[in-house]
This record gives C-alpha cells, sequence and structure tokens, in this order.
C-alpha cells in the first residue's frame, strides 16, 4: 500500500493556495477535513495532503477498528518482520529526480505565522550508523535550497549524532516524506533499546495488508520504503544552527535552539506526488504522537492488573495524558496502575484510572466517574520532582515537572450497585 492509496475520500481543493499560511487557513476554514491541494501557487506539478492520520481516519486507512489498534501495535513490537529490498526500477520513489536539489521548489509549508519559517513535520529520518538503523520523526526547518535545521529530541538518533561527531563523521540519512501510514505509525514508536522501526513497519505491513514491505537502497546506501512520494538523501553534518519558534502539539510555541543542519545531496519523488504537509498542533499531529504511546502504557499497566484500554487525551494534546481502563480486581489496582501508566510514558504528566463501564473516549462520561468514584484525599497519587517533558510550558526551570493520577475506580469496600449509571 502507499499514502496515495489512502486518500479515495480526499475532498480536492483546486483553488490556488500558498505554502506560506495557505493550506493551514484552508483547512481551518472547512473544520480541518482530509484534503488534497493540487493547486499550489509556487510548486507546480507537486500536491499536498493534509488532516489523513486522525484517529479514526488513520484506524479506517490501515483496516482497523479503533478498539484493535492498540493490541495492533503491540503485537508488532512483539513480532517484528524483515522488509525485502526491490531495485530502482521496482521502487515508485525513483519515478522523479531533481536534477539540482532545491528544496524551496517542494510544497514544503509554512503553516502558522508563528513558525520560524518552512517546516517539514510529517517527514521521518531513516539514519544508519555504525551498524545501527533507525526511523523516527524530527521536524525540519528550510533554511535554504539545499539545508533544513532538525529538532533532535534527546532519543536514539540524536545519541547516533553525538557520537559520530565524537569520531569527526557525518550520518547517512535519508528523509521520508508520505510513505504508508504503518511507516509512519513504526517511526512514531519510542524503545528504550535500539530497535530498527523499520522491522515493527514490516510486520504491520505484512499484518494488515498481507504482502511484505518493500524497500529501496538511496545512493548513500539508506534503505527506504519503496513506494514514498518524496525521499531526499544527505547527511546529518557536524553544524549547528538556530531552529525555531514552531507551534508544537500543545499549539503552544516551541523555543529556539542550536540544533544540527542537515545537507541534502539528492531528491526523488513520484510521479504527480502529494507531499504529506501535517499540521502542527492539530489533531493529525496528535494522532501520530499519541497512538503510539497507548501500547507501551497498556503493556505496562497490564503487568499489575488487567489493562483493557488506553486513551491519550485530547486536553493532554494526545502526549500529556491518559485515561486507562481497567477491570479492578484487587484493592490497590487503581494505585498501581497509575504508577504503572506514569512509568509507561515518562513525558505524560496526568493520568485517570477508570471502571471497564466509563468510556474512556468521551470526556463527559471520564468526568463523570471523577465526580462519583474519586476522593480527593483518598484516590490521588502526586510525583514531584519527576523528568518533565520539553513540551510542558510549565516544567520547571531544571526541566523537572510533578506527575498527578487519578483513581477514579469504585472503592473495593463499595457496594458496586449503587456506583452504576443508568443513563
Amino acid at each position: 500500500m502507499a499514502f496515495r492509496d489512502h486518500l479515495k475520500f480526499a475532498q480536492t481543493n483546486s483553488e490556488p493556495v500558498s505554502i506560506i499560511h495557505g493550506m493551514w487557513e484552508v483547512s481551518k476554514q472547512q473544520g480541518h477535513p482530509l484534503l488534497i491541494f493540487d493547486n499550489i501557487s509556487e510548486c507546480p506539478g507537486h500536491r499536498a495532503a493534509v488532516n489523513l492520520l486522525t484517529r479514526d481516519r488513520l484506524c479506517e486507512a490501515i483496516g482497523i477498528s479503533p478498539e484493535e489498534y492498540i493490541d495492533t501495535l503491540a503485537w508488532a513490537m512483539e513480532n517484528p518482520s524483515e522488509p525485502i529490498l526491490v531495485g530502482h526500477d521496482d521502487a515508485h520513489c525513483y519515478e522523479n529526480m531533481q536534477e539540482q536539489v532545491n528544496l524551496l521548489d517542494l510544497p514544503i509549508p509554512h503553516h502558522w505565522p508563528q513558525d520560524r519559517g518552512r517546516y517539514s513535520s510529517a517527514s521521518v529520518i531513516i539514519a544508519s550508523y555504525n551498524g545501527i538503523r533507525n526511523m523516527s520523526f524530527h521536524r525540519q526547518f528550510v533554511r535554504d535550497e539545499r539545508h533544513t535545521v532538525v529538532r533532535l529530541v534527546p532519543r536514539h538518533l540524536r545519541t547516533m549524532m553525538l557520537e559520530a561527531r565524537e569520531n569527526g563523521d557525518d550520518v547517512e540519512i535519508a528523509i521520508v516524506n508520505a510513505p504508508d501510514p504503518v511507516v509512519l505509525l513504526a517511526a512514531a514508536m519510542s524503545f528504550k533499546e535500539n530497535i530498527d522501526e523499520l522491522t515493527i513497519a514490516a510486520a504491520l505491513h505484512e499484518k494488515l495488508y498481507s504482502k511484505p514491505l518493500e524497500l529501496t537502497t538511496m545512493p548513500n546506501g539508506v534503505e527506504v520504503p519503496a513506494d514514498s512520494e518524496y525521499v531526499l538523501w544527505g547527511r546529518i553534518t557536524g553544524e549547528n544552527d538556530d531552529e525555531g519558534p514552531y507551534v508544537d502539539i500543545t499549539g503552544t510555541v516551541d523555543d529556539v535552539r542550536q540544533e544540527p543542519v542537515i545537507a541534502v545531496e539528492g531528491v526523488f519523488h513520484r510521479d504527480n506526488p502529494i507531499f504529506h504537509a501535517l499540521i502542527p498542533g492539530e489533531a493529525e499531529h496528535k494522532t501520530l504522537m499519541g497512538l503510539p504511546r497507548s501500547p507501551t502504557i497498556k503493556d505496562a499497566v497490564s503487568k499489575v492488573c488487567t489493562c483493557l484500554d488506553v486513551h491519550m487525551t485530547e486536553g493532554g494534546c494526545g502526549w500529556l495524558a491518559a485515561v486507562v481502563k481497567i477491570k479492578k480486581e484487587n484493592p490497590d489496582d487503581g494505585i498501581n496502575a497509575i504508577k504503572a501508566a506514569l512509568e509507561g510514558h515518562k513525558s505524560m504528566k496526568m493520568v485517570t484510572i477508570v471502571d471497564e463501564d466509563i468510556d474512556i473516549s468521551d470526556p463527559v462520561r471520564v468526568e463523570w466517574a471523577m465526580n462519583t468514584r474519586w476522593q480527593p484525599d483518598r484516590d490521588t497519587i502526586i510525583l514531584s520532582n519527576q523528568k518533565g517533558s520539553s513540551l510542558d510550558p510549565s516544567r520547571y526551570p531544571d526541566g523537572t515537572t510533578s506527575k498527578v493520577g487519578f483513581d477514579a475506580t469504585i472503592h473495593h469496600d463499595a457496594d458496586k450497585s449503587g456506583f452504576m449509571s443508568v443513563q
């Protein structure tokens, strides 16, 4: 499957639209539907898509129900598979090549007026160094025709980059835009160990589409999904430059930092290509970041009690807060679930535990459970001096935060019949 294969229900906007705020403005005016822009003023011959990977659209695209996606992702984590390699003639991403690299000719948008400029927000970076391959999301500011500045959070790719710099090396990479959604889901996962995310993507591809994930090799040796709409190949250099400001997942403006510069050495794309122009802070952004956290939280909670479901909340921006549904069988299950959930996703600062009769995707029902089953002085855990998320503007100057958990399950000594809603 390819990214474009999932766009059959998209609305097409054929009016001229600018890459400077235009796609964001049209999407906002129309309530953020699934849109394809096929008349981009600055980039003739290129198209762009927004709002594909909201939770429900994503599940529909890959053929699973919202109730199934957590267990499907967890299965893939436990059952990685090897992609297969195909030659250039069988790889759609090689259909066209820029004669001279010019990133300004690509439909990379400047969405929010507060952003530093044009950002590639939905592209994933596939890196290879010292025998290790990594695939992960990192926003990139388009500095000029041949260079981007990439925000590397303290995870595996940053570690790889720092090791390379210590050795006087660059890191060979490919920047992939608009592969199949299963690749994007795998890239959004994070692991303590160096796990090849492409093997997770391959497992999902086989399970959902009954065929292997095909990769092809870029001139610098980096392997990429063969049906990607765009592939840029190059290297992470030893140079740093300003990155940010940028409207992040919380809808707040992230800081300006010194971050690594990427030198792009070649650009390939499909015929009539479609750029994935993710709008930062909107539902698609929150889905891609939040959905892959759910299975890790569920796995952690399942070690201490029976965990039924996890929902990364909209108010928590798909990142900072979750509601966890459990089957309560022991007096301490709720409290233990709080501790496990916060450990399962260390960027989270708030978690609410509810019983199996609560619809965790409905904030009204969750609040109802809070108000009818939770006692603040008995059922609340507050943890101080915790490692915080850089996305939380309320974090303390040293980067720490406090975290809170609410046990909104029925108390073990209570008669449950008095807590059941008839509505």
